[in-house]
């Protein structure tokens, strides 16, 4: 009976630093969305409805920023785990809220 081959050592080459810095990307414009969201809000005068999307941006922009900090930490690893199902719909979630509530203060 022989013993299992250990498996070789994985060499992820650059993928993890070009994944990692692709959510930083997307963080950035998520910024930047809420930004301008805000900064559209406070030009035309904050009502209570504007207050509430600007606070709603910055809430989605703060899970999007807490989802993809845990992506990051988890790509420092040798062999990084999978996007898992939950994280995903969070951060789909985030991104479509901000979305939202950039078009709500638009119109």
């Amino acid at each position: 009976m022989t013993s299992p081959t250990p498996s070789p050592s994985r060499d992820p080459g650059l993928q993890p630093e070009r994944t990692r810095l692709a959510w930083r990307r997307t963080t950035l414009a998520c910024a930047v969305a809420a930004v301008l969201a805000g900064r559209a809000a406070l030009h035309r005068g904050l009502s209570p409805g504007a207050l509430v999307a600007v606070a709603l941006c910055a809430l989605a922009w703060l899970g999007f920023l807490l989802v993809t900090q845990a992506r990051i930490s988890g790509l420092g690893t040798g062999r990084p785990s999978p996007l898992a199902g939950r994280t995903a719909v969070a951060a789909a979630a985030c991104v479509v809220a901000l979305a939202v509530c950039g078009a709500a203060l638009l119109a």
